[in-house]
């Protein structure tokens, strides 16, 4: 398959399978960097982590992550696409055996640093969604493949915890060793070639990133919606799995994983906020997407004491919140993805290295503030979160559509 001139009008819409194939694609790549995320406390305690830097095991691959989409992601607007998605594959394949191999503390931080680091290849694949769709499908082509990367997201990390209740945590990490790999030779049969259209070196692309930032508001308004967004999720699902494992709820791992799974119903908000975007509804469905993820974190200050209580409330917080960040998330790509085709890649690498700087920020405090004052501490910091973001929000009400 030939690739497609950015400024030519394209004849058909991208097909199902095509759409198939990137929803898969990067819900296996971005899992990658959520299966530490329940079992920081066995990663821990088996490294020599000390509980109040154990959120480092997090932070470190979602700052890894955060580099890649500064520095890799915005090469999709200058190299050949599935060659720059194949080597991260390669990379990441390596760092996951590091992962798997490792017991120090380390060789295990630095694994999962060179793990977020090169599993931004999933963002170079999103926008190919928009690259390859019509303009009025773009919302629910993007919301689809976004369906798949949020379902690996939030399979990610019910998948580890089972997986380490039956073989240790050691065996998540080599387990996906072998699904990169098995994925890197799916993509180089299948995917697509998109070469972008020359005339800027690598030096220049880079620069260019600090005017498009200043530029265009629109981006840095969605980048700051979800960077809050994605700290009260980071916080929720740093501190949760350490709350849950508790002497006062005593679930066990693969009880952390069965709670989980709840949150797989977010999924479903993904391809509904495409279509309701493709609508022209994004600002009243963004206001909700806020509202809800803040009320998301109140739930359990609203149920009676006791264990059963304790655990609902929880339950409904995931859901909420899981909902809340996957719509958001799809309103957003698709009101950045509709900026111009020629800057798509640095527009999505921007967008997600602001969030995932949110991501990490919640990782962090969230591990440290669960060890200082427990999950109360840690559910009133997820609260703040989306309550900045829709003061901000309320800002937008004022300006025209």
């Amino acid at each position: 398959m030939q690739a497609v001139p950015l400024e030519s009008p394209l004849p058909q819409d991208i097909p199902r399978w095509m759409v198939m194939l990137l929803a898969s694609a990067c819900g296996i790549i971005v899992a990658n960097l959520y299966y530490a995320q329940p079992l920081v406390g066995p990663i821990s305690a088996a490294t020599g982590i000390s509980p109040a830097a154990a959120g480092l095991i997090v932070t470190l691959t979602q700052v890894g992550y955060g580099l890649g989409l500064l520095f890799i992601v915005p090469m999709g607007d200058l190299f050949e696409n599935r060659r720059l998605v194949l080597c991260g594959l390669a990379v990441t394949c390596l760092a996951l055996v590091g992962a798997a191999l490792a017991n120090s503390a380390p060789q295990l931080l630095a694994s999962m640093a060179v793990i977020g680091l090169s599993t931004v290849g999933a963002q170079v694949l999103v926008p190919y969604a928009a690259h390859f769709s019509l303009p009025h499908t773009r919302g629910r082509a993007v919301g689809n493949v976004m369906s798949g990367l949020l379902l690996g997201i939030l399979l990610a990390r019910p998948v580890a915890s089972l997986v380490t209740d039956l073989f240790g945590w050691h065996a998540i990490f080599a387990i996906s060793a072998v699904m990169v790999a098995a994925l890197m030779v799916v993509l180089a049969r299948y995917l697509p070639r998109r070469q972008p259209p020359a005339g800027m070196h690598y030096g220049a692309l880079l620069a260019s990133m600090w005017t498009l930032m200043r530029t265009t508001p629109i981006l840095r308004r969605r980048s700051f919606y979800h960077a809050m967004l994605f700290a009260a999720f980071s916080v929720f699902w740093t501190a949760s799995p350490l709350w849950l494992a508790s002497p006062e709820l005593g679930l066990s791992q693969r009880g952390i994983a069965l709670f989980a799974l709840s949150g797989v119903i977010g999924v479903i908000a993904a391809p509904v906020a495409g279509r309701i975007a493709d609508r022209g509804w994004s600002r009243p469905a963004t206001g909700t997407a806020l509202l809800s993820a803040a009320v998301s974190f109140l739930v359990p200050h609203l149920v009676p004491v006791g264990r059963e209580w304790s655990l609902a409330g929880l339950l409904v917080t995931s859901l909420l919140l899981d909902l809340a960040v996957a719509a958001n998330l799809v309103l957003s790509q698709r009101a950045i993805y509709g900026l111009g085709a020629e800057i798509r890649s640095r527009l999505n690498g921007l967008f997600m290295a602001t969030f995932f700087a949110g991501a990490a920020a919640g990782s962090a405090l969230g591990g440290w503030i669960y060890a200082q004052a427990g999950w109360s501490g840690a559910s009133w910091l997820g609260f703040a979160f989306p309550c900045i973001a829709l003061l901000y929000y309320l800002t937008e009400l004022r300006s025209p559509r």
